[in-house]
């Protein structure tokens, strides 16, 4: 999505104007202005930026031969037990990586406010919520079938597609989440009155 903050936030109104009336939690991609305009709509969001995104940006300009070893050293900063301990491992990582790709750790200690949210959930939520590839798959889904459709006739026919394609995505999700039980306990202790 591009359009920064004012797209953002014409798009959150829209949900709320829809019915959504809270975010318990926003796990995305670095859209630029999603934290300001998620912040202005739902104040009460906790947003944590996508783990395998940032990862991802972090390698994209790191050669393949120290592809491996960055991932591997990256793995003790958000599989740490706490916070601290992932913010230290990141400054000893810094240490040892600015020099040669300073870029790849820099974004990481300039967006830890974002990338630390999920410290605070335990290690079944945070499975949950460190990606959005579940998403990004569906969306793959939907653009699929519509890459050799140009026009559809009516509206109608272009949401019987998306809806008979989400069914079929949905027979793929054969297993649920794992100790979802677990996890939504948790979310109605840590969310009170807003489940």
């Amino acid at each position: 999505m591009r359009g920064g903050s004012s797209c953002l936030l014409t798009v959150l109104n829209e949900l709320k104007n829809r019915g959504v009336q809270d975010i318990l939690v926003l796990c995305a991609d670095g859209l630029t202005g999603l934290k300001d305009a998620i912040s202005a709509i739902y104040p009460k969001t906790e947003y944590q930026r996508c783990i395998v995104h940032q990862i991802r940006n972090s390698l994209k300009y790191v050669p393949y031969t120290d592809r491996k070893e960055l991932a591997n050293d990256l793995k003790t900063v958000y599989k740490a037990n706490t916070e601290e301990l992932g913010y230290t491992n990141l400054l000893e990582l810094e240490e040892k990586w600015k020099n040669k790709y300073p870029g790849a750790i820099q974004s990481w200690i300039d967006n830890w406010d974002v990338l630390s949210v999920f410290f605070k959930f335990s290690p079944e939520i945070r499975k949950i919520m460190y990606t959005t590839n579940a998403i990004e798959s569906l969306n793959s889904t939907y653009k699929r079938i519509n890459r050799n459709r140009n026009v559809f006739p009516t509206d109608m026919s272009l949401l019987k597609v998306l809806y008979l394609s989400t069914i079929k995505a949905e027979k793929k999700w054969s297993r649920m989440v794992d100790k979802w039980d677990l996890c939504l306990s948790q979310f109605k202790i840590m969310y009170e009155g807003r489940i």
